[in-house]
């Protein structure tokens, strides 16, 4: 406690040169919050975009093959396989049917190319919830703040949600209708017309090539039977859980006769090769969970990871130089003062713990205030939903605004992380002071 209060008082004493480090120690501490907040928030949008447009937490999908060389993305007598899933599944919240499809959609402005995923509202009724409408200056030059459409008009017959990037292109806004085309398995072509009902902020890179539709149409286009669906996206309590449900998921199903595909974690439309160059007929169940259907888009937050770990690697080298020399220059302003406290008694370990001390103590307080401004910051940006206006950076951030995400344990984490490191660039001036003989201190002269 001695020691402590000496360090303290040694602190306010040197407060020029105790601001100066705080305010660079906390910078770069704010910065990190900051750039962790963005990794956080990228990654909140990475799940959310794949359990809303792409999966589940674990997906019972698979393949229908009437001939060997002819296969569709279908789940054939879905009742009994949802009634197996439902009884099945280990941590369940609850299990929704989703269509799958791909084509054209075509408009007054062109073309785009889409996948569509089908949804039965009656199945899934807070589905309109996860989706964000968009303004009309998103879509349409010269549109204003307004947000038209309905979400749960996607229960109406021959409905669609288009997201903004899509709706620009095809020159269309709520209410007007625009033409689907598919191709079926056998190869002949189908046509809808279909109203879209509403229009949904950009997702990132999944939105770009994704739009929602009524199941009961999109079973239209493609001639399905009304016991057959896409595949079954399988909500749990835990996302956590994903893993070991999926492979309870899979006993269950092969024990109750199911032919099942070997697990590859990838997209389904990544095995359409594999399926098609395979010689048998029927169905085969294929279960993934949501990291592996979203499995091509992981490099983006691993790729803002290493940018983050890169840029504090530079702010904690240029730092830690800063922090050991200011210590040596302290140590050699205090000469004299260490060899007094040596001639009354301090031991060589003492010494080392008092300016250890002053690091740690440094540290923490500068440390603390910038974790506390970076949060706020992040709180404050992400509010304030900063919008991107480059397409690419919406999908490398899968947001059209740019995400930030405050975590508590990354708060922790950079506050223990960053102290740390000032304590460790203190150690060796620390070492030097506690090494100096109490009568070469005593008669060192500056």
């Amino acid at each position: 406690m001695v020691l402590a209060s000496i360090a303290l008082r040694n602190l306010v004493q040197a407060r020029r040169r105790t601001l100066l480090l705080s305010t660079a120690i906390g910078l770069v501490t704010a910065m990190l919050v900051l750039l962790l907040s963005i990794s956080a928030g990228i990654s909140d949008n990475l799940v959310q975009s794949a359990t809303t447009l792409s999966s589940g937490h674990v997906v019972v999908g698979g393949f229908y093959k009437p001939s060997p060389t002819l296969g569709a993305p279908l789940v054939t007598d879905a009742s009994k396989v949802r009634a197996i899933v439902e009884a099945k599944t280990p941590g369940l919240d609850h299990v929704v049917a989703r269509g799958r499809g791909w084509g054209k959609i075509v408009g007054p402005g062109g073309s785009v190319q889409a996948s569509f995923s089908g949804v039965t509202l009656s199945d899934e009724p807070g589905f309109a919830d996860t989706l964000q409408l968009a303004a009309r200056s998103a879509y349409k030059d010269g549109g204003g703040p307004e947000v038209v459409g309905d979400a749960n008009r996607i229960g109406d017959p021959n409905a669609l949600i288009l997201f903004a990037s899509h709706a620009r292109r095809l020159e269309v806004d709520v209410g007007d209708l625009v033409t689907i085309v598919t191709e079926q398995s056998d190869g002949r072509t189908n046509t809808l017309d279909v109203t879209v009902v509403a229009i949904a902020r950009d997702m990132g890179m999944l939105s770009s090539w994704s739009a929602i539709i009524d199941e009961p149409s999109l079973k239209k286009l493609y001639s399905l039977k009304g016991d057959t669906t896409g595949a079954l996206w399988v909500y749990l309590k835990d996302i956590d859980e994903s893993e070991n449900a999926m492979t309870a998921l899979r006993t269950s199903l092969a024990q109750e006769g199911f032919a099942l595909m070997d697990y590859q974690p990838v997209p389904f439309w990544m095995k359409f090769e594999v399926v098609g160059g395979e010689d048998w007929t029927g169905q085969k169940l294929d279960l993934t969970t949501w990291s592996d259907e979203v499995s091509f888009l992981m490099y983006t937050v691993a790729a803002f990871d290493i940018v983050t770990v890169f840029i504090s690697s530079i702010l904690l080298i240029i730092i830690a130089i800063g922090i050991s020399n200011t210590m040596f220059n302290t140590v050699r302003e205090r000469t004299r003062e260490i060899g007094t406290m040596r001639a009354i008694g301090l031991h060589r370990r003492q010494v080392l713990w008092l300016f250890m001390l002053e690091a740690i103590f440094l540290g923490l307080f500068a440390t603390t205030s910038g974790a506390t401004l970076g949060a706020l910051l992040a709180t404050g940006f992400d509010a304030a939903a900063i919008p991107v206006p480059i397409e690419a950076m919406q999908a490398f951030l899968l947001s059209d605004t740019i995400p930030f995400s405050v975590r508590p344990l990354a708060l922790f984490g950079s506050v223990a992380f960053l102290t740390t490191c000032t304590a460790l660039a203190a150690l060796w001036p620390s070492y030097r002071a506690a090494q100096l003989k109490p009568i070469v201190a005593l008669g060192y002269t500056a």
